[in-house]
């Protein structure tokens, strides 16, 4: 029987992008999800690993999201330290949500399969919802994107495929033990994004190139989490070399259909009004 349809499956960063998606996703099929966060019940930190069998307790499965991100150092061996734990525990069933092109990502990939769990990886491109639900939503508001990034194509894939297909692997058979890279249908430069994000929004919406150290400078202003301002400052500096220029095949091999394409996440999400100052 699949462990999803009878205990409720927990779910790391349920209240963020992905998480708080799958967990409408499962609870509209009549699925029981547990959130997994610093709010939830019980509640789940990363950073106290004493909170972690309370949170397993009677759940048949656990989708992994890490926060901040699975680039930061040491990222890998918590998750690793957790799928042993929840293997231990008797959570065979875990989904990991990973990331193209960072060497820690990929790290966490390989202790989710050495813990002896029954385990799928979600590896995922840049998240189009990044630019509504995150820091770009301010820059966007005001008129100017400044990034450190330069003319590097990146698939953007919207969170709600990563979501559908976090749902489909969680509660379908035959998708154990496989990988699966999701990104958008093409390939944009972040230029090409804010763009469109400006066609979308009835607004004149420019990108700056500027440099590391300005970015640096920049989030400093901000006041970020330090550990968040390094994260920024990581992905734009190794992961956006160009080394993820390219599309796969993932949400089509995971869902039957193409991945939704960027226009469209931007059409529906300047309807909201997010991107007007």
């Amino acid at each position: 029987m699949n462990p999803t349809a009878t205990k409720p499956t927990l779910i790391l960063g349920g209240t963020g992008k992905t998480g708080r998606r799958l967990a409408e996703r499962l609870t509209a099929r009549g699925l029981p999800v547990q959130i997994g966060s610093r709010s939830g019940t019980p509640p789940f930190n990363w950073e106290n690993n004493t909170s972690w069998e309370p949170a397993l307790d009677g759940v048949g499965a656990v989708y992994i999201s890490y926060y901040p991100d699975l680039a930061v150092p040491g990222a890998a061996d918590t998750v690793g330290a957790f799928s042993r734990l929840a293997v231990e525990c008797g959570v065979r069933r875990l989904v990991l949500l990973s990331g193209r092109g960072e060497t820690e990502a990929q790290r966490a990939e390989e202790m989710l399969k050495a813990s002896g769990a029954d385990w799928t990886i979600l590896r995922c491109a840049w998240f189009s919802q990044n630019f509504s639900e995150g820091f770009l939503v301010d820059s966007l508001r005001e008129g100017e994107v400044a990034l450190p990034v330069g003319n590097v194509g990146e698939p953007f894939v919207d969170a709600d495929d990563i979501a559908d297909a976090a749902a489909a692997v969680l509660t379908r058979q035959g998708h154990t033990g496989q990988l699966y890279e999701l990104t958008g249908p093409r390939l944009l430069s972040f230029a090409d994004a804010v763009a469109e994000i400006g066609r979308a929004a009835g607004r004149d919406i420019r990108f700056k190139r500027i440099s590391h150290a300005e970015f640096t400078a920049a989030t400093a202003e901000h006041e970020l989490p330090a550990e968040f301002a390094w994260l920024l400052n990581e992905l734009f500096t190794e992961v956006l070399d160009g080394r993820n220029e390219s599309l796969t095949d993932g949400v089509q091999r995971v869902l039957g259909r193409a991945p939704r394409d960027f226009s469209a996440y931007a059409t529906e999400t300047a309807a909201t009004g997010i991107w007007i100052n």
